[in-house]
């Protein structure tokens, strides 16, 4: 219960505070948790970082008050935090459709983006199987491009980056001893995206030789990179066994942050999420399932 009571007051705060400039940190202490854990909670479970529900929350309020005439544009700009009444005028236009300007005729179509507000649902009452490992250094070898936009749109830049990249799959599994088991890795994370690398872990002597003609040769060594994960504490849950099991991971992924790690005793560190891929190759196969690596701290 104290974690939802947290997240109401970090909501709170920043409704209270909307004009001014706020601190991530600052918010965070409402919910008794670190920046990063807050930040990671609540654009899992909102589905939008906590920098764009700030700019959709301003944005809708500015569009409310010069509606009403009661504002005019350039002290809107500074009262919601713009630099400039063009920086403005660009992010108003992009979330209601029309300009600043505008917004003042009577008769305007305006977007509304209302506050969040915490209700209690029963969930959970079902099992999830996970454990807690220390996991020793990674090294592995693959290729990166960083998602940004909404949580939602990242989902869709990831499928669109997968089909896109089936050679350089190709080569990557090819070189591995276990070609069947792929790895993603999540990091750099920060409110406007992530780095998302697709990788395998290779046999070291493959992984230094690489350039060699002998393994791959320098043309095609260059389109990947080694990415060092240090040794760190995972929680590791694994999806239910499926034909797709990149389906079902998202919905995993909200359900360990609403109903398990409340609880747990755990909170989210600033360290790489890992998901491993288990991608059996025989024709329909309903075995095929992902692990979801949650680098963890324990709270306090």
């Amino acid at each position: 219960m104290d974690w939802i009571i947290g997240m109401q007051k970090a909501i709170d705060y920043i409704e209270e505070h909307i004009t001014e400039e706020i601190d991530y940190e600052t918010v965070a202490q409402q919910s008794f948790s670190s920046s990063f854990h807050f930040q990671r909670v609540f654009s899992i479970l909102c589905g939008y970082t906590l920098g764009e529900y700030i700019r959709c929350r301003r944005l809708s309020l500015a569009g409310a008050e010069l509606a009403l005439g009661k504002i005019k544009v350039i002290d809107a700009a500074v009262k919601y935090g713009y630099d400039s009444p063009d920086s403005f005028g660009r992010a108003f236009q992009k979330f209601h459709g029309l300009t600043p300007s505008d917004a003042r005729r009577k008769g305007s179509s305006l977007q509304s983006f209302s506050p969040l507000v915490l209700k209690i649902v029963w969930e959970g009452g079902s099992r999830m199987h996970y454990r807690v490992e220390d996991k020793p250094e990674l090294i592995l070898t693959g290729y990166k491009r960083r998602f940004q936009g909404v949580p939602g749109d990242r989902e869709d830049q990831e499928c669109d980056f997968y089909v896109h990249t089936r050679a350089q799959q190709y080569l990557l599994n090819g070189m591995s001893d276990h070609p069947e088991t792929q790895h993603n890795v999540i990091m750099n994370i920060d409110d406007e995206g992530y780095d998302f690398y697709i990788a395998q872990e290779l046999p070291r002597h493959t992984r230094e030789r690489m350039g060699e003609d002998c393994v791959l040769g320098e043309p095609y060594a260059s389109l990947f990179e080694n990415i060092r994960v240090s040794a760190h504490t995972y929680a590791i849950f694994e999806t239910e066994r499926c034909r797709y099991p990149t389906e079902v991971s998202p919905e995993l992924r909200r359900r360990i942050v609403s109903e398990w790690l409340p609880g747990s005793g755990y909170q989210f560190a600033d360290a790489p999420e890992i998901v491993v891929t288990h991608w059996f190759s025989r024709l329909g196969c309903q075995e095929r399932y992902r692990e979801l690596w949650i680098p963890v701290e324990q709270k306090g």
